[in-house]
C-alpha cells in the first residue's frame, strides 16, 4: 500500500481536508488530482503519488490535515487487479467508509445529450464548498456548461428560499430584523489570523501624504505601448518596484521577529492583498522584486491578479512573502489604520484613493495653490522590530522615489 501523505510544506496556519476528488475503489493515474485540501491563504490539491486504486480514505472533510500525516491509500496497479477495473474492498476493511460511494452528479449520472458535464476546478470546488447538486443547477456557459457564476446564482436562490422558508427572525426587543449567514471556511482562516496578529505584535502606524503627478505622466506615456508587449501598467506596479527600493533605506522593514534575533531577508518578496470580492482576500506573492525592472514587476503582477481571481494560484504562489502592501483605495478607502501585518512579515503598506487634493506648494519663491492628484500612504510596523525613526526614513524615502519618478 502507498501512503498518500499531506505536504510538509504548506502556507498557511492549518490545513484541513476540503474535499476528496476521487472515492474509495477509484482507479487513479499517477499524479491525477486526488484530494483538495485547504489552508487560510491558499486550496491546493495532492497529487496521486503512484497509479493503482484508492483503498483508504483515513482523514475526512473538515478534518485537520497535518503536514505528513497520511490523507489515504493507494494499491499499486500490480495489487489492483488487471484491466483497469477496481477490485472491491473487503467488508469492514480499509476506510472508516468502507461503504460504496454514491454516485456523483458531475461525474456517475447519465449526461442529458444536449448539456456540457465537464466541470471546471473552481466550479467543483464552489459546489462541495456549499454542498449543492450540480444536477439542480442551469449552465449558462458554452453547450449548456455550469460556470462559477451559474454556481453562485443558485447558491443565492437557495439562500433566499430558505430565508422565505424559515421567516425573519425577530430579537429580543421585537424591533430589529435578522438572519443569520453561515462563516465560510476563508473568512474563519482569516479572523484566526487578524487576531492572532494583533495579539502576537504591537501595531503601530505612520502616515505620509504622496503627490502621484510624475507616476502618472510616466504611465500616461508609456500605458498603451506597453499592453501592446502584452504588459498591463498598474499604479500598483509602480507601489511595489518603489517599496522594494525603499527597503535600502531601512532594511529592518524587510524583516522577521524571532525571540533571539532579527532575521533581515535579502531578496524582498512583496504580496499584494487582491479582494475576491464576497469571497475574502488572499496574497499572491512576487518574488525577488528588487532583480525585476518596472515593466518586469508589472508582467508579474497581471499573471499573478488574473490567476488569483480564477481561483488558480498553487500553494507556491501564496508562499514566502516578506513584505506586503494593501492598496485599500481601489475600493474607495481613503485611509486605514492599523492595516493588520501578514504574519511573520514586519511591516505592511496600505495606499488609499487617489484623488485631486488643494496642496500648498513653492513656486518662484512664492506660496502658491495647486491642485495635485494625492494619496496617503501608510506603514504599520510590529514595534518589536523597528522604531520610528526607520519607520519615517522608509516612508521619506518610498514617497520621494514616487513623487520624483523618472518621465521617461
Amino acid at each position: 500500500m502507498i501512503d498518500v501523505l499531506v505536504p510538509m510544506e504548506q502556507e498557511g496556519t492549518k490545513a484541513v481536508v476540503r474535499a476528496w476528488l476521487k472515492q474509495v475503489g477509484d482507479r487513479v493515474e499517477e499524479n491525477d488530482p486526488l484530494v483538495e485540501l485547504e489552508t487560510d491563504k491558499v486550496a491546493m490539491e495532492v497529487p496521486a503519488p503512484a497509479a493503482g486504486v484508492l483503498r483508504e480514505i483515513l482523514l475526512h472533510s473538515d478534518e485537520d490535515a497535518v503536514p505528513g500525516a497520511v490523507l489515504g491509500r493507494i494499491a499499486p496497479v500490480a495489487e489492483a487487479g488487471m484491466g483497469g477495473q477496481a477490485a472491491v474492498p473487503p467488508a469492514g476493511a480499509g476506510s472508516r467508509r468502507p461503504s460504496a460511494p454514491a454516485p456523483r452528479p458531475d461525474r456517475d449520472a447519465a449526461p442529458a445529450p444536449d448539456r456540457e458535464t465537464r466541470l471546471s476546478p473552481s466550479v467543483k470546488r464552489a459546489i462541495l464548498q456549499h454542498d449543492i447538486d450540480p444536477a439542480h443547477i442551469v449552465g449558462t456557459g458554452r453547450g449548456g456548461r455550469i460556470t462559477r457564476a451559474d454556481v453562485d446564482r443558485a447558491v443565492e436562490e437557495a439562500t433566499r428560499v430558505g430565508k422565505a422558508a424559515e421567516g425573519v427572525m425577530p430579537a429580543a426587543t421585537g424591533d430589529i430584523r435578522s438572519h443569520f449567514v453561515p462563516h465560510d471556511k476563508m473568512r474563519l482562516r482569516i479572523a484566526e489570523n487578524m487576531l492572532g496578529s494583533v495579539t502576537q505584535a504591537p501595531h503601530v502606524t505612520a502616515v505620509f501624504e504622496a503627490d502621484f503627478s510624475a507616476i502618472i505622466e510616466h504611465r500616461h506615456r508609456h500605458k498603451a505601448a506597453w499592453a501592446k508587449e502584452g504588459v498591463k501598467l498598474s499604479y500598483t506596479a509602480y507601489l511595489v518596484a518603489a517599496a522594494a527600493e525603499a527597503m535600502k533605506a531601512s532594511p529592518s522593514i524587510n524583516s522577521r521577529w524571532h525571540a533571539d534575533k532579527l532575521e533581515i531577508y535579502d531578496d524582498i518578496n512583496v504580496g499584494v492583498g487582491t479582494a475576491l470580492g464576497t469571497k475574502g482576500l488572499i496574497v499572491p506573492v512576487l518574488r525577488q522584486v528588487q532583480k525585476l525592472s518596472l515593466k518586469g514587476v508589472a508582467a508579474g503582477l497581471d499573471d499573478l491578479v488574473e490567476r488569483a481571481r480564477a481561483e488558480r494560484l498553487s500553494a507556491a504562489d501564496v508562499k514566502g512573502g516578506t513584505f506586503t502592501i494593501s492598496n485599500h483605495g481601489v475600493s474607495g478607502s481613503l485611509f486605514a489604520a492599523p492595516i493588520i501585518i501578514n504574519q511573520p512579515q514586519s511591516a505592511i503598506l496600505g495606499v488609499g484613493k487617489l484623488e485631486k487634493r488643494v496642496v500648498v506648494r513653492e513656486a518662484g519663491g512664492v506660496d502658491a495653490i495647486q491642485i495635485r492628484p494625492m494619496a496617503y500612504v501608510s506603514l504599520t510596523i510590529d514595534h518589536r522590530v523597528v522604531d520610528g525613526h526607520q519607520t519615517n526614513a522608509w516612508l521619506s524615502r518610498f514617497v520621494e522615489l514616487l513623487e520624483t519618478w523618472p518621465i521617461d
